[in-house]
């Protein structure tokens, strides 16, 4: 039975779909099944991953509003163990048919039951908000991955993803877990960034991930070609970085 992890956080920009396609490109090279589902209508982690959403049949938004099977919208990838549910700007008005839905927040997890025991590793890239999309998410998921960024604002809104999260386990996902927050776009320089990255730690100690994401242009480049940066440049600091997470991350799971 694979492990569903959702990436989430309501505040823009803090590298979310980064860290999917390449976190699942690094797991996937470590051998391990993983689907990614892009649960964002601007669709960056489907394109991110050498997908063009203009000549895809099925996407996450026919699974939820049509009920069309898992199965039919999954797109391999040039990574090897590396599929994908794609997303499609649709999706933007998924949240207002599904309001008549009978357990609504519930759609999600069951598209992905059929298919769970398929994978080692489900990650699901949430949009920017807290909506019926992004609890449908973290109502599927067994944990959640919180991406931080190294900024000022960094702390900011955390308190109120928090309290979603603290929601939904109690009730809509009893078993939903913190796997760890995750801090982007380091720059060890900065003064400010390790200021932020003390601050994260004392909040939250042992739920913080060793590996930190650093700021790098390769990793920034690599979308624009349609690839995680494990195929762009692999020897960069941002697929090594990757590297060293995923890892983190099947250790902390055969505990």
């Amino acid at each position: 039975m694979g492990k569903i992890i959702a990436l989430a956080n309501q505040k823009g920009g803090v590298g979310k779909t980064t860290t999917t396609i390449n976190l699942a490109a690094s797991l996937a090279a470590l051998d391990k099944k993983v689907l990614v589902v892009d649960a964002d209508p601007q669709a960056n982690a489907s394109s991110g991953l050498g997908v063009n959403i203009r000549e895809i049949n099925n996407s996450i938004y026919e699974c939820i509003v049509d009920k069309v099977d898992a199965l039919d919208a999954i797109v391999s990838t040039d990574v090897p163990h590396l599929d994908i549910m794609p997303s499609h700007i649709d999706l933007v008005g998924a949240e207002i048919e599904m309001l008549n839905f009978e357990n609504r927040e519930k759609v999600l997890k069951e598209v992905l039951l059929k298919i769970k025991d398929r994978y080692d590793y489900i990650l699901i890239d949430c949009s920017p908000s807290l909506g019926l999309i992004t609890v449908n998410a973290l109502t599927a998921s067994d944990s959640v991955i919180i991406p931080v960024q190294c900024e000022y604002f960094a702390l900011e809104g955390i308190s109120k993803l928090l309290n979603t999260i603290k929601i939904i386990k109690s009730k809509l996902n009893p078993k939903l877990e913190i796997e760890g927050f995750v801090l982007t776009m380091y720059d060890s320089r900065l003064r400010l960034a390790n200021q932020i990255y003390e601050e994260v730690k004392q909040h939250f100690g042992e739920m913080v991930f060793t590996t930190v994401i650093q700021r790098n242009i390769k990793l920034s480049e690599a979308p624009s070609y349609g690839q995680p940066v494990l195929l762009y440049d692999p020897e960069s600091k941002g697929s090594l970085n990757h590297m060293q997470l995923a890892e983190e991350i099947i250790n902390k799971n055969k505990k």
